[in-house]
């Protein structure tokens, strides 16, 4: 059996280069290569390695796990909840994860550094060639076209440069973006972004079927003079000993970017029950922290050869701050586009399947994404945050529709009546 004739260009080192080896980038590269093209992937740092995150997966971003071939049954490593807690305004909520035909009736929490490591391998069992330690500092682009054909790195622990060539570029470089700004791809001001930080605890409430979520933060060392803290919370066991905690803050709060989120934190576990351990003596590692870039935040999805997934294109959900899904969604999307374009020749054909893509990730996400721009602008404000507490979370069916709005599960025109008043309302809503 003959193999099929390579692709690349005489000049090339790939037939693409993925950059980033995050849930995004390993999603990207494991189905490029499940296509037959020869995938570069670029990773900074070394596996395993730390992730700052809530460590906590919805069934949406279980779905992408289970589409991708990854076993996640409790017997390979992942611990299932059934459902969110919510607590705020003096009431404790536990609403399960709805019952759909698209979406799995589950969550999981696995930690980063571990999951992460999971997925790269599983690039790497696809046929993607990673190349861990390399820093992409920019885009390499033709000075005739402005078209990239490739990336600078350096390399190693010694920092070296290197030039990568490949004629189409996935950028999955998170936050940072570094491939977008060399293309001159800024992020809009006007979308929101957050940041959260995060600790693990050893606890005793390692176990939970529920993961969850504070509404409100009360600092109460003071018992005599509680105060509420801006930004929401959650706790999410882990199931080895250890509790994952954190809070997040958006850009519409006033407190952002004028906060010691690291003392928020402590000011908030603080007022916690002593027995629950969240204290600095039972703490594994430092405070973490990292932005959330939010709701398209970056813009064109696109441009000459260069395509933007997961959090390098704002992919984060306004809404509750979830990123993993949104990444590889967006990855499965990116190499159905590439995957398209080889198969045609190079030039304008190839281009119009390229330009798909920031089509597909528009109608995917764009409509619910812009909805949850304008939902963050509202809860920015503490009144209207206090008032939505207090009068919401005591009516269950309400809580049992938000929670499908805010962690974005249903089933659309085959659904109950609250699930096609999302996919409505989603549909009509101009894109983000």
């Amino acid at each position: 059996m003959t193999s099929a004739p390579s692709r690349r260009g005489p000049n090339d080192d790939a037939d693409v280069i993925v950059v980033g080896a995050g849930p995004a980038g390993a999603t990207a590269a494991t189905y490029l290569a499940r296509s037959g093209l020869d995938v570069l992937l670029l990773e900074k740092s070394v596996f395993p390695r730390e992730k700052v995150c809530g460590d906590g997966i919805t069934p949406r971003g279980v779905k992408q796990l289970i589409d991708l071939g990854v076993d996640t049954r409790e017997e390979a490593g992942w611990l299932h909840n059934r459902g969110l807690r919510v607590v705020g305004g003096g009431v404790t909520l536990e609403l399960d994860w709805p019952e759909l035909a698209e979406f799995p009736p589950y969550g999981v929490v696995r930690p980063r550094n571990d999951f992460d490591d999971l997925l790269a391998r599983g690039a790497q069992q696809a046929g993607a060639r990673m190349v861990q330690q390399t820093s992409v500092t920019g885009a390499v682009r033709n000075e005739r076209t402005g078209r990239v054909e490739g990336v600078t790195a350096k390399s190693g622990p010694d920092k070296v440069p290197v030039t990568y060539r490949a004629p189409i570029v996935v950028g999955c470089d998170g936050v940072s973006a570094r491939l977008a700004l060399s293309m001159g791809i800024e992020k809009s001001d006007q979308r929101p972004m957050g940041v959260a930080v995060r600790r693990y605890y050893d606890s005793p409430r390692t176990k939970d079927d529920f993961m969850e979520s504070h509404l409100e933060l009360w600092d109460r060392s003071a018992p005599d003079d509680p105060k509420l803290l801006p930004g929401y919370g959650w706790i999410f066991g882990m199931g080895d000993g250890t509790v994952n905690v954190g809070l997040g803050i958006l850009s519409t709060s006033s407190a952002y970017g004028k906060t010691d989120y690291r003392q928020l934190l402590k000011s908030w576990l603080d007022g916690t029950p002593e027995e629950w351990g969240f204290r600095d003596e039972n703490a594994n590692g430092r405070v973490g922290g990292a932005a959330l870039p939010m709701g398209f935040n970056r813009k064109p999805h696109y441009r000459d050869g260069l395509l933007l997934v997961g959090d390098a294109g704002g992919m984060v959900n306004p809404f509750n701050g979830e990123g993993i899904a949104y990444a590889m969604e967006s990855a499965r999307l990116a190499a159905e586009c590439v995957a398209q374009a080889f198969a045609r020749p190079a030039g304008p054909s190839r281009e119009h399947a390229l330009h798909r893509y920031p089509a597909a990730v528009s109608e995917a996400m764009g409509g619910y994404f812009r909805m949850g721009n304008i939902f963050s602008k509202l809860i920015g404000n503490p009144t209207v945050m206090r008032m939505a507490t207090k009068h919401g979370l005591p009516r269950r069916t309400l809580m049992r529709f938000v929670l499908k709005l805010l962690a974005n599960l249903y089933d659309g025109r085959d659904g109950d009546a609250m699930d096609r008043v999302i996919s409505a309302t989603t549909r009509l809503t101009p894109s983000a």
